[in-house]
């Protein structure tokens, strides 16, 4: 086993454990309301910060949203704290699984495509990390936009980029996976993306129940990484660098090969 595929698993344990802390400080400093919390208002005599009673009023502005709970200190230090750390070992991951497909494959539209959607999502959640929604709206909806759909876009291309290089049983097994959490996590960013956009208070905490499911997921999806990266040797990354002549390079040497054995024959022939 490689040291290498701890990488992969510290990612989803990292993450998940972080919001979930940043939504425990958001909760106990009332910047939020609970997960399990149904009944929303349209406006609160007192302001919900101030508030210390049993039952909190709360109101669209404390819906639980991942980003929300990260919006005011001391929780948005460790949310940017989380994002930023989370955003580099994003692109770590994506550049080893690019490597790793190119030492043991080769390269291909799908790996190159990978590669892309995963910094993308990871400029994206750096952005969302840094910009808090309720102090700079613009550029934190900016990098939701770009880190959303270019996650979802890389758990997919990676589906189809484990099929297409599955040779054994085990390897089409984790194909199925990927493929079923890519489903699944689909299907929660489009609900999510639906009701955070109506009006009713019931679908909006739903949308920030959902896309606490989607996050979850494609964290998860992250970690199955595991599974590649345990054969991983301290020699991948030097494909970085010679990986794309690699292939040409072998392709070229095959080419002579070829036609040094299609000169040389002729050669015997007419000494025999």
């Amino acid at each position: 086993m490689s040291p290498w595929m701890i990488l992969p698993v510290s990612l989803p344990v990292f993450i998940i454990t972080g919001i979930w802390v940043v939504y425990a400080m958001a909760l106990y400093n009332q910047h939020v309301c609970p997960v399990n919390n149904w009944v929303y208002n349209e406006s609160c005599v007192e302001p919900l910060p101030l508030q210390r009673g049993p039952v909190l009023c709360c109101t669209l502005d404390n819906i639980p949203l991942i980003s929300k709970c990260g919006t005011l200190p001391p929780e948005s230090c460790f949310f940017s704290l989380i994002c930023s750390t989370g955003s580099f070992m994003v692109m770590l991951i994506g550049l080893l699984r690019y490597a790793h497909v190119i030492e043991k494959h080769q390269n291909c539209i799908l790996n190159t495509a990978g590669l892309s959607a995963g910094w993308l999502c990871a400029a994206g959640l750096i952005m969302v990390g840094n910009f808090q929604v309720d102090f700079a709206k613009v550029l934190h909806y900016v990098g939701a936009g770009v880190a959303f759909p270019s996650s979802m876009l890389f758990v997919c291309l990676q589906s189809a980029l484990t099929y297409r290089l599955a040779k054994t049983q085990e390897e089409y097994w984790i194909g199925h996976i990927r493929v079923g959490m890519a489903l699944l996590a689909l299907i929660a960013l489009v609900l999510s993306g639906v009701f955070f956009c109506q009006e009713s208070y019931a679908l909006q905490h739903a949308s920030a129940i959902f896309e606490w499911i989607y996050c979850s997921i494609i964290m998860f999806f992250y970690g199955t990484f595991a599974f590649e990266f345990g054969g991983m040797s301290g020699n991948t990354l030097m494909v970085l660098s010679k990986g794309g002549a690699m292939q040409s390079f072998s392709t070229s040497d095959h080419k002579t090969e070829v036609g040094g054995a299609g000169h040389h024959q002729p050669e015997s022939l007419s000494i025999l």
